[in-house]
């Protein structure tokens, strides 16, 4: 019996290996757009403050590092605050603007700025990337991380961007993606029912972003149809990036 047995459990664990590294293929849920409830913006950045989104900002700040930002940069959908104020501290060059649509994120980023010293070197604004309240060819760059999927119209917000971006200026979009690896959707389970405080849970965070957020393929195509026709995308296990630059003067 011991080699049967021993067979067997080498059997379940692989289909069980198997399981969790297959990509999803599940209907895009859509998610509400923007933290009104005091509660959850509370709750939103008091996690955003846990190690594993340190490290998302880290690699998102590396990512744009690579991209050599200069001028005006704007964060779009910039939540708390805390990547806003990681680029300005690496970027002392940039003049950093962050925009969200909620007041009381907007309020939480500008307390968190004022708390880092930063205070005169950044600037925080309500603003919906549907309806940016920035003239044309304001911006040099623009980035957005865990937004694009909250956004009730992605092909007007990219619209957007791209009417406030300067000729030449970049877009770094970074976003969780659906067709991710299986098991993600386990651990987001299992985080949302255990460990995230209970304000999240109730606007169902932080599976709902999953089930929101785009595959890779229609990202493909919303990129296709927007006005960016120089971008590329980066997918990994469970997250994917978007670079686009705007036309320059001479090819516009």
């Amino acid at each position: 019996m011991g080699p049967w047995i021993a067979l067997v459990s080498a059997l379940l664990g692989g289909l069980l290996l198997w399981s969790g590294v297959r990509r999803l293929s599940l209907p895009r849920i859509a998610s509400v757009e923007g933290i009104e409830d005091p509660q959850v913006s509370q709750a939103y950045d008091r996690i955003s403050r846990w190690p594993q989104f340190r490290l998302l900002r880290r690699m998102v700040a590396s990512k744009l590092a690579d991209c050599r930002p200069v001028g005006t940069l704007a964060d779009i959908g910039c939540g708390p605050g805390y990547l806003v104020t990681l680029i300005a501290k690496r970027h002392r060059e940039l003049r950093v603007l962050g925009l969200d649509t909620a007041d009381e994120m907007v309020g939480a980023a500008q307390l968190n700025a004022a708390r880092l010293g930063l205070t005169g070197r950044v600037e925080f604004r309500r603003g919906d990337v549907g309806a940016l309240p920035l003239p044309d060819g304001t911006l040099d760059f623009a980035v957005s991380t865990l937004s694009l999927h909250h956004w009730s119209r992605p092909d007007l917000g990219l619209a957007e961007i791209y009417r406030v971006l300067r000729p030449g200026g970049q877009l770094l979009l970074f976003d969780l993606r659906r067709d991710s690896r299986r098991i993600f959707l386990w651990l987001l389970r299992f985080a949302q029912g255990v460990v995230v405080p209970a304000p999240l849970r109730r606007a169902k965070e932080p599976l709902g972003s999953l089930l929101s957020s785009y595959t890779v393929p229609e990202l493909e195509r919303l990129l296709a149809l927007s006005p960016f026709k120089d971008h590329r995308i980066e997918g990994g296990a469970v997250w994917v990036f978007v670079w686009a630059r705007k036309a320059s003067r001479e090819a516009a």
